[in-house]
């Protein structure tokens, strides 16, 4: 038991050096607010000392009751224009190094591995990262300085009442064990408790984004009066944590009603009886229990600063862990190659990292040289989509070779090789921004005339030209105000503006009319010249003049050969291109 306090104690002081070392850039700030700290603290504690001069000052003359009346005014004086300035740099710290914090959180997560994503939902990252950070921000702006505060008052507190009576003042520190004790124990309950419920809101916050984000579907299926009945369990069930922390808190505090001033009551009766026999003064007597009220107050704010410590330490070592994942890509160190676009699967197996059990692929091998195009086909599920991704190296743990102009892929720098490449996807996510900014996207610094050429090759601007502010207008959030077919043909101008040696097509044609798919076809066969060109391909009559089509069933390859061969061998893809004509006959 003792090993794993000790444990538990490295680990919160570990995470505690781990965030606070973002305030070590602002040593100056720090420096001062520390000496601010033990300013107005120091000053604070002068009181109690001044009020006893200030009592027996009556026994005395007026001089010296206006003289101590002076200083009181002074020190407070002083006490407020400390305060004032190291809430300021408290502040400055505080936000500085959040701020610090959140980018490197941020670029972090944006460098991090696609299964990162696969195995965390999002909506539990940006709630986690907000309500951590919020956490840390406020501890780092009042909370350690108040907790430091706290222990100078107790310590110079006890100093001052012993120096003042020993004998009342072992009276008053004989109760300290018990009431330290009880407040730890609460603030460990009211610690435990506002975890869980720091996780019921994160999950509620799941629930209400991704019922935002899926609102077509939700109203598609009815189903508002279900996601509001799921949204009110999740608020129900933070509602019920928070209320059962209440019960601790509220417990804490009829503790410090009872157990701290029935302590105060104990000293201020026995201080009375000393009094009477003149054991010491009354000035003496009204100093010591205005100390122990400062004391008593200290000692029961250090149990709700303990939890607050402990909430901070967890939102610490939750963010620690997101900056020690291993990024997949350097921001600082992307690096362009020279490629040519050879591409080459040499047996390769893969599972994805959460289904380790189940192979996507296997003994896949095949070769596109550079400026062909190979087309990949096969039924939903048979892996087309994930050879693309491992083109792009968003899975590095394959078996197997893969390699790029000769060169074994999992040693290009990965952002050089997505550099030359473009992937226009089924799913098209576009940004909230306008279409102009959505292409300028993969091309931060394309001219208007490279983006309007862009448009144009794609064949947007024939619906473009209907909107009353052209390319400027909103899409809305994930391309929401725009078609299926719209969408579909702006990525596929994001991909020629970027003009990449390599081009991958995921279903890119799936969601056009026949008349748009004519015309986008007409711009993919301008975007395809000279580059090498993957195709997965649904409506295999997009497909028929590809250099090679690689034919998929249940992760391994059937059938490879141009259409003229495979149509001559009467496999597989036979058997799909019939199918489909079937499809297409019965729905017509």
């Amino acid at each position: 038991m003792n090993t794993t306090k000790k444990t538990n104690f490295k680990t919160k002081f570990k995470n505690f050096i781990g965030i606070y070392k973002y305030t070590l850039p602002y040593k100056s700030a720090l420096n001062w607010s520390l000496i601010f700290l033990f300013s107005s603290t120091g000053s604070f504690m002068l009181f109690p000392i001044l009020i006893k001069h200030l009592i027996d000052s009556t026994q005395t003359s007026q001089s010296d009751l206006n003289y101590y009346a002076l200083w009181m005014i002074g020190i407070l004086l002083l006490m407020s224009v400390t305060s004032y300035i190291r809430t300021i740099i408290n502040t400055f710290l505080a936000e500085k190094a959040t701020t610090e914090i959140k980018k490197n959180v941020y670029n972090k997560l944006i460098t991090l591995p696609l299964h990162y994503f696969e195995k965390n939902r999002v909506g539990e990252i940006t709630s986690k990262i907000s309500t951590d950070i919020a956490s840390i921000n406020e501890m780092l702006n009042w909370g350690l300085t108040e907790l430091l505060r706290q222990i100078i008052i107790l310590i110079s507190g006890v100093f001052i009442i012993l120096f003042t009576s020993k004998e009342l003042g072992l009276v008053m520190i004989s109760s300290f064990p018990i009431t330290v004790a009880v407040a730890f124990y609460f603030g460990k309950k009211i610690k435990a408790f506002s975890k869980k419920t720091l996780e019921e809101i994160g999950k509620s916050n799941v629930i209400a984004e991704e019922t935002f984000q899926g609102i077509l579907t939700v109203k598609s299926y009815v189903n508002e009066k279900y996601e509001s009945h799921r949204y009110l369990r999740a608020l129900e069930s933070s509602m019920n944590m928070a209320i059962a922390a209440s019960k601790y808190r509220g417990g804490l505090i009829a503790f410090i009603i009872a157990g701290i001033f029935g302590s105060i009551i104990l000293v201020f009766w026995y201080g009375m009886t000393m009094v009477a026999n003149h054991s010491i003064t009354f000035g003496e007597f009204t100093s010591f229990i205005f100390v122990t009220a400062i004391i008593g107050g200290a000692v029961g704010s250090l149990g709700d600063l303990y939890a607050k410590l402990e909430k901070t330490s967890g939102a610490s070592e939750r963010l620690l862990e997101i900056l020690e994942e291993e990024s997949e890509v350097e921001l600082n160190t992307i690096e362009i190659i020279n490629c040519d676009g050879n591409i080459k699967f040499d047996h390769v197996e893969f599972s994805y990292p959460m289904r380790v059990d189940l192979k996507v692929l296997e003994n896949i091998s095949f070769e596109v040289k550079s400026g062909q195009t190979a087309a990949i086909v096969g039924q939903s599920g048979s892996g087309k989509s994930t050879i693309a991704k491992l083109i792009l190296q968003l899975y590095d743990d394959f078996k197997g070779a893969i390699t790029i102009d000769g060169v074994a892929i999992s040693t290009i720098n990965k952002s050089s090789l997505r550099n030359n490449t473009a992937l226009v996807p089924q799913d098209i996510m576009l940004f909230g921004g306008t279409i102009k900014e959505n292409l300028s996207y993969v091309k931060q610094d394309a001219t208007d005339e490279e983006i309007l050429k862009a448009l144009t090759e794609a064949h947007c601007m024939e619906f473009i030209n209907n909107f009353p502010e052209g390319w400027h207008t909103l899409v809305g959030e994930r391309g929401v105000q725009l078609s299926g077919g719209q969408k579909q043909r702006i990525a596929i101008a994001r991909a020629i503006l970027k003009n990449p040696k390599i081009l991958i097509l995921d279903e890119a044609t799936s969601s056009l009319d026949s008349q748009s798919e004519q015309l986008v076809q007409m711009g993919l066969q301008y975007l395809m010249k000279g580059k090498t060109s993957i195709i997965i391909a649904h409506r295999l009559s997009t497909i028929q003049n590809a250099d090679i089509i690689i034919v998929l069933h249940e992760g391994h390859i059937v059938e490879t050969g141009t259409h003229q061969e495979l149509l001559d061998a009467n496999g597989y893809y036979t058997k799909l291109l019939k199918l489909q004509f079937n499809t297409s006959s019965s729905n017509t």
